[in-house]
């Protein structure tokens, strides 16, 4: 069974249990080899809140590494929920492994105010 599809049952058995409402959002992490992208997804009404990723401007003129970067895009995206009100999400890992990157956006949201 290829790499791929191992990740696809596991973002499947992750999204069994986690899903996003208006109230509190979820927090969808998706980590390419590059860039690391974020977004608030309300599940109930299929939309994305907030979103943010290691491609926008600010961030990607900044010459740090892709761990710190990543948390510049946490940061980023609980600075935006913020703006809307929104203080408290679920985090969804999208079937990969709660360490480095994706666990760094998720200390850079924590420490910007967002509750998970």
């Amino acid at each position: 069974m290829g790499k791929l599809i191992q990740r696809q049952k596991i973002r499947y058995r992750i999204r069994k249990k986690v899903a996003g409402t208006a109230v509190k959002p979820r927090l969808a992490v998706y980590r390419s080899n590059a860039e690391i992208y974020a977004q608030l997804i309300d599940d109930d009404n299929g939309v994305t809140l907030v979103a943010s990723s290691s491609r926008e401007k600010d961030i990607a003129a900044q010459k740090v590494t892709k761990i710190e970067k990543s948390k510049l895009v946490g940061a980023a995206i609980a600075l935006k929920a913020k703006a809307l009100g929104i203080e408290t999400c679920v985090f969804d890992r999208g079937g990969n492994l709660y360490h480095g990157r994706v666990k760094s956006v998720a200390d850079g949201a924590r420490e910007g105010g967002l509750q998970f």
